[in-house]
């Protein structure tokens, strides 16, 4: 037996394909393409590596999990019962975040936009802290926070410098002025943490590298000014796990302990903001092949409408009818929606045999999927969640309408 795109969860067994132990031919027998399957093993695995990893290098370690990665209640209530935290960077999300349960003091919420509406509900739950990407939201929260006589933690988001991104503060001598006079006028804040965010799939360690020596560098400057911080957040960014192996992200966790002992900072607590890494590979599309045309093009019953490009996850597809076969035949692999743009993947190694009605999977489709996904004339796909050799329909088009956040 071996596994699928390196899931122990998707296992390969001479010609038949095992989900979490469920033979694939019982699934298609029941469910229709397109298909979203999800992994509960596989989620709470991801989890628990993550959290066991960092708690080895540091005392102090939170992590948050990013609901914009996978916003569905199911996947959310799994990572709420391994006890971990919520990012939240809208109402809607804030409201879901309360409804399943994640304790207050273990929501953090930031927006380059905060709506008056979302931080009045953060300040009347008393969630942990509130992101900033302007100083001058700090008298926007500091005055809703007066009404309900609270005095709200407050997280600073800098920018990392990354391709001019033009997300977080560029602290220079006249920022750290005004932020040095809205803490000594406004008494219902407190600055207690830091953020920087280098990016998305960053699988390199010199791209943690940069995002560490950027915090550095703005925790160095604002200390000057005495300026101090209880906690560093380093967002997230990291990539599928089945991407990131285990031996890679303990490199990462040591790199970041070592780079606090080489800055001669007091290393604070470390937070991270992890969405992709927890679900990313949890997640996979059970698709068909509709056309075969000439050069070596397929067309699946799904396309950059629930499967965008944006989401930029790291995307493999197996000819599941005839798994046994050698997948090293270049093939172009497209979309349904009518335009040339709808391409999922160009020259990737396929199956020789070419042929309408064969099943293939496409892993790696947990995180940001649905998130980016836009409403083209289609029928959104039935979503179920495995675990144990059990299956529960967890969104079914018939029924729940929608997937999105209301």
């Amino acid at each position: 037996m071996k596994n699928i795109s390196g899931n122990p969860y998707l296992i390969r067994n001479n010609g038949e394909v095992l989900i979490d132990s469920i033979p694939l031919d019982k699934i298609i027998e029941k469910y229709e393409t397109p298909l979203l399957i999800f992994l509960e093993k596989r989620i709470r695995d991801n989890i628990k590596s993550f959290v066991n990893i960092f708690n080895e290098e540091f005392e102090n370690f939170q992590c948050f999990y990013s609901l914009k990665a996978n916003f569905l209640p199911d996947i959310c209530k799994i990572v709420c019962s391994e006890g971990i935290g919520a990012k939240v960077v809208s109402l809607p999300e804030l409201k879901l975040a309360l409804k399943l349960g994640f304790s207050p003091d273990k929501i953090i919420v930031g927006s380059p936009y905060l709506q008056d509406a979302l931080i009045e509900l953060s300040i009347k739950n008393r969630i942990k802290e509130i992101i900033i990407y302007s100083i001058k939201d700090l008298k926007k929260i500091n005055t809703i926070a007066q009404k309900f006589n609270h005095v709200q933690n407050i997280c600073i988001r800098v920018n990392s410098q990354k391709y001019e991104s033009k997300l977080g503060i560029k602290f220079d001598e006249a920022k750290i002025k005004l932020l040095e006079k809205s803490i000594s006028t406004y008494e219902n804040i407190k600055i207690t943490s830091i953020l920087s965010h280098f990016g998305t799939q960053m699988n390199n360690i010199e791209q943690f590298e940069k995002n560490i020596k950027s915090l550095v560098f703005n925790l160095e400057l604002l200390l000057k000014h005495d300026i101090f911080f209880e906690n560093v957040n380093l967002g997230g960014g990291f990539p599928e796990a089945t991407v990131m192996d285990q031996n890679q992200l303990k490199k990462i966790a040591e790199l970041i302990k070592i780079s606090f002992k080489k800055s001669n900072l007091k290393c604070p607590k470390i937070s991270f903001e992890p969405g992709r890494y927890f679900v990313g590979d949890s997640g996979l599309f059970l698709s068909k092949i509709v056309k075969v045309s000439e050069d070596r093009w397929i067309f699946i019953d799904i396309g950059n409408h629930i499967c965008p490009k944006f989401a930029r996850c790291s995307l493999r597809f197996y000819n599941a009818t005839q798994i046994a076969e050698p997948h090293k035949y270049k093939t172009s692999i497209a979309g349904i929606i009518p335009t040339d743009q709808d391409v999922l993947a160009k020259n990737y190694f396929f199956t020789q045999d070419l042929r309408e009605e064969d099943n293939v999977i496409v892993t790696n489709t947990g995180a940001y999927c649905l998130t980016f996904s836009n409403r083209f004339p289609y029928s959104l796909p039935i979503i179920i969640l495995i675990e144990g050799g059990k299956i529960k329909k967890i969104f079914d088009p018939n029924f729940d309408k929608d997937f999105s956040l209301n």
